[in-house]
């Protein structure tokens, strides 16, 4: 089984990925981790602020990534905010039957309510360098467009509204 995390910064992906890979032991990769050897090693002129170059680019990699692991049986977990909304498109029906997806949406009410324990959670798993341009207003308009494009796009998303429990939303994929 193939497990995809997506969605905007600080909703959860890097930690959902963890409790999946204690749960089954599935081995997991971190997109941010592929970007960021990209960039050092020199393999790519493209910068972290690269958003919008970034996802076709790592989406490329991981999706033969995905499909190697498919065509292998083996396992795998893979969690960032480089997976394209249109990500199914890329994947003939017997690859799809072995992928689940799920993307991590906050509500605006949510992130009004929430935004100091969001910010102060930031590492609960990786340690971020510098978070200071995460902003309300940016959390805000980020899980608004990514609610608007996982329903455009037929995408499976869990919504976040009134409590943030990792159980639960590890639950809806299973």
């Amino acid at each position: 089984m193939i497990i995809l995390v997506s969605g905007a910064s600080h909703t959860g992906k890097t930690l959902l990925a963890q409790r999946l890979l204690e749960r089954f032991k599935f081995p997991y990769l971190s997109i941010d981790h592929l970007k960021m050897g990209l960039i050092r090693s020199g393999q790519t002129k493209l910068t972290p602020e690269d958003d919008a170059l970034l996802t076709p680019y790592l989406w490329d990699i991981v999706k033969e990534i995905v499909k190697t692991a498919i065509e292998n049986g083996q396992n795998l977990i893979v969690e960032g905010c480089y997976i394209p909304f249109s990500w199914a498109e890329d994947f003939a029906p017997e690859y799809l039957q072995h992928i689940k997806y799920v993307c991590l949406v906050l509500s605006e009410s949510y992130i009004e309510k929430h935004f100091a324990h969001i910010k102060n959670n930031a590492n609960a798993i990786e340690q971020r360098l510098d978070d200071s341009d995460f902003t309300k207003e940016l959390a805000i308009e980020e899980n608004t467009m990514y609610l608007q494009r996982c329903k455009e796009n037929g995408c499976n998303y869990v919504l976040i509204d009134e409590q943030y429990d990792i159980d639960e939303i590890y639950k809806s994929i299973i």
